[in-house]
């Protein structure tokens, strides 16, 4: 199999881009658990105590998703420099690697966001169930 240059030239933009979202996705649970933080300080309860763990294993998937971003764009380029000097074989194996690379941080990121939609709604379940209340 031939692969040209060009080729690991086009996860830039897509892997920037995910890698961009990512940093959101981090500041975004970063500002959410310093304002749990401080209501917890005022409120001792479980429920926000549960709901900052739950941030916190988010906040662990989110760093292993963008780890593995960054390490398939270092594979791509890397991938580039092998097929620049001509070494095709290895080239196209660095290539596949940050591939797979990339594949583990998208699973990755799927589980964070199923985790994010389960917290939601059981957030979602308790207005529910106060309306009917009411």
């Amino acid at each position: 199999m031939n692969l040209s240059l060009e080729t690991p030239a086009l996860l830039f933009s897509a892997t920037s881009l995910i890698l961009l979202a990512y940093t959101n996705r981090f500041l975004t649970i970063a500002t959410i658990v310093r304002g749990l933080k401080k209501n917890y300080d005022e409120n001792e309860t479980k429920s926000i105590l549960l709901e900052i763990q739950n941030l916190n294993k988010r906040l662990t998937l989110i760093r292993h998703m963008q780890m593995y971003g960054v390490l398939s764009l270092f594979f791509s380029v890397f991938a580039m420099a092998l097929l620049f000097v001509g070494s095709n074989i290895w080239g196209t194996y660095i290539f596949g690697l940050s591939l797979l690379l990339l594949l583990a941080s998208l699973a990755v990121s799927f589980w964070e966001i199923s985790i994010s939609v389960k917290a939601l709604r059981v957030h979602l379940s308790d207005l529910i169930e106060k309306a009917k209340k009411g």
